[in-house]
């Protein structure tokens, strides 16, 4: 078997609506449609049929904080230079969105923040794909801070 590309992740949230005005109408993904009785909304960027379910569930608890067993994050790419990953940072503070970090992987460019529900969530953009597949290892490059 050989892995072709991660399809999607799903989302247990507290409140559907909140995490769709952050997903679907601050990020941008289309809302496909909704299942469960309307307490779950598959998204999708276009690229395949969803990306992203979001399934709510009211008040159960959320993830914990810190380091611990489980999803860290998940990384949404939002372009193709550093001037579209600046442009989302202006239109995510705008939105009242605190920006937690900015780094530069070398292969990619990366702002990082939570959701409504505390879900870290990367946005990034890649550098020239030529640096990785000229050179894999080049993925494990340190992480430099991003100036933006």
């Amino acid at each position: 078997m050989k892995a072709h590309y991660l399809g999607h992740v799903v989302f247990y949230v507290k409140d559907l609506e909140r995490s769709l005005s952050f997903y679907r109408d601050l990020l941008g993904f289309h809302e496909v449609g909704r299942i469960f009785n309307g307490a779950a909304a598959a998204l999708s960027s276009g690229r395949t049929h969803h990306e992203l379910l979001l399934i709510q569930v009211g008040d159960a608890p959320g993830p914990p904080s810190g380091r611990r067993r489980g999803l860290y994050h998940i990384g949404i790419k939002v372009g193709d230079s550093l001037d579209e990953l600046r442009a989302a940072k202006k239109e995510l503070e705008q939105a009242g969105v605190t920006i937690d970090g900015m780094s530069d992987h070398t292969v990619s460019q990366s702002l990082y923040l939570q959701d409504p529900d505390g879900n870290e969530v990367e946005l990034y953009v890649d550098a020239d794909e030529s640096l990785w597949k000229n050179q894999p290892g080049t993925v494990l490059s340190p992480i430099k801070p991003l100036v933006l």
